[in-house]
């Protein structure tokens, strides 16, 4: 069938913003610095920075490389690169993406719920027994369908009507509320005291094959690799953009919105007495301990407590807006549908599939780890192998636009030995944890 016409960002700037906006999730601004201060301090920011240097990098890339090299969304991209044989790997990122936004708009759904909560009700009461009312049953199931509501609105309105428009207000709104958060929580006594928790360094605690995997997948996850979001972002760039330079300046930029989460965070945790509950649960940390805190200081909690959610909803909402866009952009090409067609009926059908997610936390626990910690793992190792060895001439679409190719034959390289082999590695502890959730759940539904 005909295609329609591929629609393009409107800047350079608009294309960036997206992209960090996708970058930028709720396991940035929360799982990042919780890693960090759990595994070596400074010693793990730096094992970060060669994980995303050495894998995330190459494979971002790649994703470039395909996405603006065929214009189409996954499966027609792979197609066109390496024939039919290989669309199931383009179906795979399909795949990864839905699951992963299932459940995510329930997680999304909570911060949607304690934004609101600061406004109308402040953190008085109870944190845990708020948090357990928040999290499970048909009043979380009512958050995660206002927030997958208004990701389907943008994805509705298009490339440049909807998800550059809001990238463009949102992200500097994040980056704003977050350094405000930081200089805030700067000022708190005990904020010292954070610090050297959050940036302590020991490089004993790196010297294992676990911490490794943990750096490589928050590298892997918060770039949004592995799922197709950053293939079909860059499918809709003009072959003027010098795609080396977009991917480091998005992936700094993810960094650095990370990084200075943690500055923001574990002040606040410290300051309020909250350090002995920070090893505990990084969700529970997040919304029973910080609570907690914002109650304590009465009104002001209130409007700490409202940007702080509120940093994480803009979050969420950024890197929603990718995963819909894969598989709504999927659909269009495949299926021929309109674009609004696609967003409705995709968004609708991701929003059924994570409800049983809302109902019950060792589900969502489960996609979670089958979606984040091995289908996304399994794709890119594929997609290195893919880009590496199968797909004609890559360096060739990269060349074009770029100031700087002499290092292009080294990339290649390392996806085709050093990416796949540290991706096993990775893999391997990660299918360990998915199956541990998975034995959690059968026993939690079986009552044993």
């Amino acid at each position: 069938m005909p295609q329609p016409e591929r629609e393009q960002w409107s800047t350079r700037l608009g294309f960036v913003m997206a992209a960090v906006g996708s970058a930028v999730g709720l396991g940035n601004m929360w799982r990042f610095p919780y890693l960090t201060a759990e595994n070596g301090g400074a010693a793990f920011v730096l094992l970060y920075i060669l994980t995303t240097v050495f894998i995330g990098l190459p494979i971002m890339l790649a994703e470039f490389t395909l996405g603006r090299g065929s214009k189409r969304s996954p499966i027609q991209a792979l197609a066109s690169f390496g024939g039919d044989g290989w669309k199931p790997l383009g179906g795979l990122f399909v795949a990864a993406g839905f699951l992963i936004l299932a459940y995510y708009g329930v997680i999304a759904g909570w911060t949607f719920r304690y934004a609101a909560d600061a406004v109308f009700h402040g953190f008085a009461g109870s944190p845990a027994a708020r948090f357990q009312a928040a999290a499970g049953g048909w009043d979380a199931v009512l958050w995660q369908v206002l927030f997958m509501g208004a990701t389907i609105a943008i994805v509705a309105a298009g490339v440049r009507g909807g998800i550059e428009r809001t990238s463009l207000v949102l992200m500097p709104a994040l980056a704003l509320i977050v350094i405000g958060l930081d200089v805030y929580a700067a000022t708190l006594p005990g904020a010292g005291a954070g610090y050297a928790f959050y940036l302590k360094t020991s490089f004993a605690d790196v010297l294992s094959w676990r911490v490794l995997a943990d750096a490589a997948g928050q590298a892997f996850f918060s770039l949004s690799l592995g799922m197709g979001a950053m293939l079909t972002y860059a499918s809709y760039l003009s072959r003027d953009d010098d795609l080396p330079q977009e991917a480091v300046v998005i992936a700094g930029s993810n960094f650095a919105f990370a990084f200075v989460a943690g500055l923001m965070v574990f002040p606040i945790i410290f300051a309020f007495g909250l350090s002995g509950e920070v090893g505990e649960s990084a969700v529970g940390a997040l919304f029973i301990s910080l609570p907690k805190a914002f109650a304590s200081i009465g009104a002001a909690g209130r409007i700490v407590g409202f940007l702080f959610f509120t940093a994480m909803l803009v979050a969420a909402l950024t890197s929603a807006l990718s995963l819909l866009e894969v598989v709504a952009s999927s659909a269009i090409d495949g299926l021929g549908w309109s674009r609004r067609t696609a967003a409705l009926v995709c968004g609708g059908l991701i929003t059924a599939l994570g409800i049983p997610a809302a109902f019950d936390l060792d589900i969502l626990d489960l996609m979670d780890k089958v979606a984040g910690n091995v289908l996304l793992l399994v794709g890119g190792f594929f997609l290195a192998i893919f880009v590496g060895w199968v797909a004609p001439d890559p360096t060739g679409e990269v060349r074009k636009g770029a100031s700087s190719t002499g290092w292009l034959p080294a990339w290649r390289g390392f996806l085709r030995w050093v990416v796949p082999a540290l991706l096993l590695i990775v893999l391997w502890f990660s299918t360990q944890e998915a199956w541990d959730s998975l034995t959690t759940l059968v026993s939690h539904l079986t009552g044993g």
